[in-house]
Formats: structure tokens, C-alpha cells, sequence
């Protein structure tokens, strides 16, 4: 009964200017569906997967500190790290918000992990509280003879966090606990001999005057 009442409905018929317009517009449709792919396929192809190796720029951190030590008061960490580490940024930040200015760099391990190091001679517990996040304590690690307070934040990241010298050091990201060693001896290293080179400095200045 119900295939009968289908079969019995009258035929959907279009008029020569409905047939028109509707094939105009599915015309243009494919035309725009097609100028939008020729646009977006060659760019797609031609760049590389997005993987880790995508963004190591291997920024010069050396230069962009010696850049910065002026703002900063001191020479911000640029420690020598094995090959096949490299960095994809570098920066002074003046901590316009808080009033907290910070040295931070992205480094890429040599397995393809991430950690951030961000230094300051400024901390306060509102600025560590926001750096760090909702990470907990998990244990302490004993890395270039210093104790650093280990943190695990919910998303997996790793956070390790000191004081050198009169500077808080956080470390944090997705690596291997063994990369966070490799980073924080380095740094451990280079802030005890930052320290040592601009006392020598100062000394030198105060002898000469």
C-alpha cells in the first residue's frame, strides 16, 4: 500500500529557468571547490610533516643572550648542549604583566623532546605559581650537584625547578628524564660560571676606578 502511494505522487518537474539557475549553481560550486584546492594541495605537499624536525630553527642562543644581558642585569643561561640539540627560540621577556622579567629558550633534544628553560632573578610565588601550573611535587633530583625539586604536571610534562646563584631555574616539558639531566648540568654549569666571570668583572671595575 505504501510503494502504491509513492508510485501515484506526481513527477518533481523544474522550469527551463529553475533548470538554468540550479545548474549555474552547482557550476559554481565545483568551480570554488576547485580554485580552493589548487591553492591549498601545492602548499600541503610541498611542506615537509609536521614532526619535531619542523621546527628546529637552531637558533643562535649565545647571541640572543649576550643580546639581552644588558635588560636582563646579568648573562642569561646559554649552555653548551650535545649535538643534535638545538633551539627553536630564545627571548628576553620584560614581564610587562607582572612586573617579573624572565630569560626563556625552547630546546629540542636529540630524541625529539621539548624543554623549556626559563630563568629570573625576580621570582615571587604568583610568577613560579603560573610558570609551573597545577604540577605537583613529586621528589627532589640531585643534577650537576644541585637539588632540583621534581614536578609532574597533569598533561605529562616534566617540570624541574632550583635556585643558582641568586636565580630560579624551571625546566619544563616533554623529554626523557635524562635530557632534563643533560639540560640542568649544563645550565647548573653555565650559571655558576656566569656568576664567577661577572664577580671577576666587577672586582676588575672596582680595582680600575
Amino acid at each position: 500500500m505504501r510503494a502504491e502511494l509513492y508510485d501515484d505522487a506526481p513527477p518533481i518537474s523544474l522550469t527551463a529557468n529553475q533548470a538554468k539557475r540550479l545548474s549555474a549553481t552547482a557550476r559554481g560550486m565545483l568551480l570554488a571547490t576547485g580554485a580552493t584546492l589548487a591553492v591549498v594541495l601545492p602548499v600541503y605537499f610541498l611542506n615537509p610533516t609536521h614532526t619535531a624536525e619542523t621546527y628546529r630553527q637552531d637558533i643562535d642562543v649565545a647571541n640572543v643572550a649576550r643580546q639581552a644581558a644588558g635588560d636582563a642585569g646579568y648573562l642569561p643561561a646559554a649552555p653548551e648542549l650535545p649535538e643534535g640539540w638545538s633551539s627553536n627560540y630564545a627571548r628576553w621577556n620584560t614581564g610587562s604583566s607582572d612586573g617579573v622579567a624572565f630569560w626563556e629558550v625552547g630546546y629540542l633534544t636529540g630524541d625529539d623532546g621539548f624543554i623549556e628553560l626559563t630563568q629570573t632573578d625576580r621570582a615571587n610565588p604568583t610568577w613560579e605559581a603560573r610558570r609551573i601550573g597545577s604540577a605537583q611535587v613529586s621528589g627532589s633530583r640531585t643534577i650537576g650537584g644541585e637539588d632540583w625539586e621534581l614536578l609532574d604536571a597533569s598533561n605529562g610534562d616534566t617540570v624541574l625547578r632550583t635556585d643558582l646563584d641568586g636565580a630560579t631555574i624551571i625546566l619544563k616539558g616533554p623529554a626523557e628524564l635524562t635530557d632534563f639531566d643533560t639540560l640542568g648540568e649544563a645550565v647548573t654549569q653555565e650559571v655558576a660560571q656566569n656568576a664567577v666571570d661577572e664577580a671577576e668583572r666587577l672586582s676588575s671595575d672596582g680595582a680600575g676606578g
